[in-house]
């Protein structure tokens, strides 16, 4: 079961504004920019474009997915934003509810472990994403466990990717045999029914201003 598709053309209320960039939280099930075709017009960026005229695409979320998404108001701050992205200098935090517990081995002094898995697109099935040895691209994603939940039949993780693949924090997570509840493209159809909706929300950034050089912090409340 996935996310359910937005009707109404509702602008989420900035979470942050200034000359340079907007943050606005994008709920689950609209998509984040234009699909292919009329019907799949409808997304964030419009709706933000149409608020705030000018305001550019820095980067992106799955539909189904929920949480922060920063906009460049400018050519030059998108620029800017864009390579804080691309170097990783953008520290991103999700929060998913996955099948299962996942064991924490090997884990840091901060309780985190890691997923090393080179993901590739999965071309008879494309939008779907997988695991490849021989052709993918490195990918990495750092997840602690906050809490067991439903009795320890699920778990809710933070996650930190460390590299901006498609699909990279659902397709770990399958990998690894504990797939995101109501993840209509890799969870098996016990998981996908287990939630209304993909449970995954994008819901911290910490980046640098592009244009001023000062810290940033936004945070999103997990809305599961």
């Amino acid at each position: 079961m996935g996310a359910p598709r937005m009707t109404d053309m509702t602008v989420p209320a900035p979470l942050y504004l200034d000359d340079d960039l907007l943050v606005v939280d994008k709920p689950a099930g609209l998509l984040a920019v234009p699909g292919r075709g009329a019907d799949k017009a409808d997304c964030l960026s419009a709706r933000v474009q149409a608020a705030w005229p000018g305001a550019l695409v820095v980067h992106r979320l799955d539909m189904a997915t929920s949480g922060l998404m920063v906009f460049a108001r400018h050519a030059q701050a998108q620029r800017r934003l864009g390579h804080a992205f691309a170097t990783r200098a953008v520290d991103k935090r999700y929060v998913a509810v996955v099948e299962g517990v996942p064991q924490a081995a090997p884990v840091d002094a901060a309780g985190w472990s890691a997923i090393d898995l080179p993901l590739a697109a999965d071309w008879p099935r494309r939008p779907l994403q997988k695991v490849d040895d021989v052709h993918g691209k490195p990918s990495t994603t750092r997840w602690r466990l906050l809490a067991q939940v439903d009795g320890g039949r699920a778990a809710r993780l933070e996650l930190a990717p460390l590299t901006g693949r498609t699909h990279q924090l659902r397709v770990h997570l399958q990998a690894i045999g504990h797939p995101i509840l109501g993840d209509a493209l890799y969870a098996g159809a016990a998981a996908q029914t287990r939630a209304p909706r993909l449970l995954l929300h994008a819901a911290a950034l910490a980046l640098v201003q592009p244009m001023r050089g000062t810290p940033l912090r936004f945070d999103s409340a997990v809305p599961f």
